[in-house]
């Protein structure tokens, strides 16, 4: 049994997977990030689970993916933007090393775009996107040791701050 170096929260578009892929290859440790973990798993994309087979079958993959991925894997992890409003993932990431990436409502909607890939973005993005964030900050926040704004940084000055906060 493992446990993670580091553990990236936060919405879509704040740099998770960019972000955790740097400080995995800056520590010299594998990355893993439980979205993709999901879609080998069900062999399809998140938005093909969310149409095919609903919300709350892609959450239940969800919690199960973050459970496996806190016991076996010892680098740094990513856990989707969602994962962290489950009561069940909340409890799990306790005792771990948590860094909340935070990302305001504009650099979001750059970074993800148009969003067709992401499920939760269909309709209005913008308006949708502010919901989310809205809703899940203060369990990003509750759930994190440090936070790092990652507004109008790049992934490399971000992943800095990450390692900065580890450090302290």
């Amino acid at each position: 049994m493992s446990r993670p170096l580091l553990v990236l929260v936060g919405p879509m578009g704040a740099g998770k997977s960019t972000v955790g892929r740097l400080l995995a290859e800056r520590r010299d440790v594998a990355f893993r990030d439980t979205d993709d973990d999901v879609e080998r798993t069900e062999g399809r994309s998140i938005s093909d689970i969310f149409v095919d087979s609903g919300e709350e079958h892609f959450r239940a993959l969800e919690r199960e993916a973050v459970a496996r991925a806190l016991q076996e894997h010892a680098g740094v992890l990513a856990v989707g933007g969602g994962a962290v409003m489950q009561p069940e993932t909340q409890a799990l990431l306790a005792g771990h090393r948590v860094v909340f990436l935070r990302v305001g409502l504009t650099d979001a909607a750059a970074r993800v775009g148009l969003g067709t890939s992401r499920p939760l973005l269909l309709g209005n993005v913008r308006s949708t996107m502010k919901a989310l964030l809205d809703e899940r900050t203060t369990v990003y926040e509750a759930v994190a040791d440090a936070s790092v704004d990652t507004d109008g940084r790049t992934p490399d000055e971000v992943a800095d701050l990450v390692e900065a906060a580890l450090d302290e």
